[in-house]
């Protein structure tokens, strides 16, 4: 949430140890998203409706320029009950202290609903006379995003029919409902509404711990719907704002520079006993602006411009060329902790392998032909968080194939190298599928930054985004080295631009 010039970042946090529960709203405020400085939580169990747990939730900030969180709060019945909580002190710049009315609950399940399984209001919006709410929930296997509505903010009564719902999905979390402008790539308040607006649904699923999203049509006069657009999977295939290690995502307007800015949760890969020993256990990807592509087809993610200021010495490495089993290293950076932005430019496509249309599961096929299994087009890329030697590194690449209409392009971010600790590790070959048009430019984007444990990747301009956490025990610090690599029998040549990254002055202290 913005507030008067203040960012607050409001997450699921256990002030007990580094596992899951005794949850509480944590709160930290920033003037950049980069420096933040950690407050006491802003809302912990102590009333009745949420006297088992504080979970998560929303904040919209009223017209009046006054704040309110909605949130899940835990009964004694162990049932999940909606609940609003308001600043104490509006002067207080930092909305340290927040309170819970005496009419909470403000929604409830009613009987024909599952009352363990309903949770995670969205931010709310307003058209003609109502705000409107979503919360996320299931019916047996069948994903349901409830409508709420309200004229006060206050009294909240369910629609007849919930915004949106889809069969064999199991539970929706983490909903998320916002409109995007269908030119250009400014945000827009969640109350807009017009021809050239279309709508994103999220969901997060409890069942895969993924999540995917649509965009389409919102008709609030006509039933209050949501129409997904044609052409979108609506289901466990559907596109992602991640296809790594990323969930539990939220969306929200920031009106200081007019753009919409995507939050992650990133967990650990690692086991409980781990981050109980190093005292921590998760943390948020970078911030995002997120956008809809001219094309209309999908979402468009990039870093936000912010974290350019933390950046330092530079490195250039111009038209460089790769061979085949070539891999070069970028020198004179913190390997370690770096941004890198590089463009692979493929002088021939004719030697691009076959795709086989029964290669629908993107991480499986990356799986199937990693980093060292050559191909014709690849694969390319950067080997990051590597040794010297190459005993430890997480490779980032590309690889094309030739499809029935036109070339198809494939991003991995494949962690089985990653570390030399042979248990206690989840080390996946994460993977999604990149819609561009390779037969008009010859030419594929990759940008990288890289910080210790995470690897997150935008592949061309943010089309197919990776977020990858890693534990090397050779690739650390100043051991750490980074490569450009090509492991096709097609030479590919690279222009690659890095940067050593300093930290924040105040990393949430």
């Amino acid at each position: 949430m913005y507030y008067n010039g203040i960012y607050h970042l409001f997450y699921q946090y256990n002030p007990k140890g580094a596992v899951w529960g005794n949850i509480v709203w944590a709160h930290s405020v920033s003037k950049d998203m980069l420096n933040w400085e950690a407050l006491e939580p802003a809302i912990y169990p102590s009333e009745s409706f949420d006297i088992n747990g504080c979970w998560s939730g929303s904040a919209t900030v009223l017209p009046e320029n006054k704040p309110v969180i909605f949130y899940t709060g835990i009964d004694p019945n162990q049932y999940q009950v909606q609940n609003y909580a308001v600043p104490e002190n509006l002067s207080d710049p930092y909305l340290r202290k927040w309170v819970k009315p005496a009419d909470n609950p403000i929604v409830v399940a009613d009987e024909t609903m599952n009352k363990i399984a309903f949770r995670d209001p969205t931010t709310a919006w307003k058209i003609g006379g109502h705000w409107r709410m979503v919360v996320a929930s299931r019916r047996k296997q069948r994903g349901i995003a409830y409508l709420y509505r309200s004229r006060d903010f206050r009294k909240w009564v369910k629609a007849k029919h919930p915004l949106h719902s889809v069969p064999n999905t199991g539970m929706f979390e983490c909903a998320d409902f916002f409109p995007v402008s269908l030119s250009g790539d400014t945000g827009l308040d969640n109350s807009a509404f017009g021809p050239n607006v279309k709508h994103v649904l999220k969901v997060s699923l409890d069942l895969t711990r993924y999540e995917y999203y649509t965009t389409g049509s919102y008709f609030p006069e006509a039933r209050d719907k949501y129409v997904v657009g044609k052409g979108f999977v609506d289901g466990w295939n559907g596109l992602r704002f991640d296809y790594g290690n990323f969930y539990a995502s939220k969306t929200f307007f920031d009106p200081s520079k007019n753009r919409r800015i995507l939050w992650g949760w990133t967990n650990e890969s690692d086991t409980a006993q781990d981050d109980v020993q190093k005292g921590w256990a998760g943390l948020q990807a970078i911030p995002r602006k997120v956008w809809l592509d001219p094309s209309g087809k999908q979402l468009l993610q990039w870093p936000i411009e912010e974290i350019e200021t933390l950046r330092g010495q530079n490195v250039q490495l111009s038209n460089q060329e790769l061979k085949s089993g070539e891999h070069i290293e970028v020198k004179g950076i913190t390997a370690a902790q770096a941004d890198v932005d590089i463009t692979f430019s493929i002088p021939n496509l004719d030697k691009a392998e076959p795709f086989d249309p029964s290669w629908t599961n993107a991480q499986d096929l990356c799986g199937l032909k990693g980093s060292t299994v050559q191909g014709g087009v690849g694969p390319f890329g950067l080997l990051t968080l590597a040794s010297e030697k190459l005993e430890e590194y997480t490779p980032v690449f590309f690889r094309v194939f030739t499809g029935l209409y036109k070339h198809v392009v494939l991003l991995c971010s494949d962690s089985g190298s990653s570390s030399l600790r042979k248990e206690g590790l989840y080390k996946p070959s994460f993977a999604g599928f990149v819609d561009v048009d390779l037969d008009d430019t010859y030419k594929i984007s990759l940008r990288t930054l890289i910080d210790h444990s995470v690897v997150e990747s935008f592949g061309a301009g943010g089309k197919t985004c990776i977020t990858s956490r890693v534990y090397p025990l050779v690739a650390v610090f100043d051991d750490a080295h980074l490569f450009v690599f090509n492991n096709g029998t097609e030479t590919i040549t690279a222009d690659v631009e890095a940067w050593s990254m300093a930290k924040p002055d105040k990393m949430n202290n």
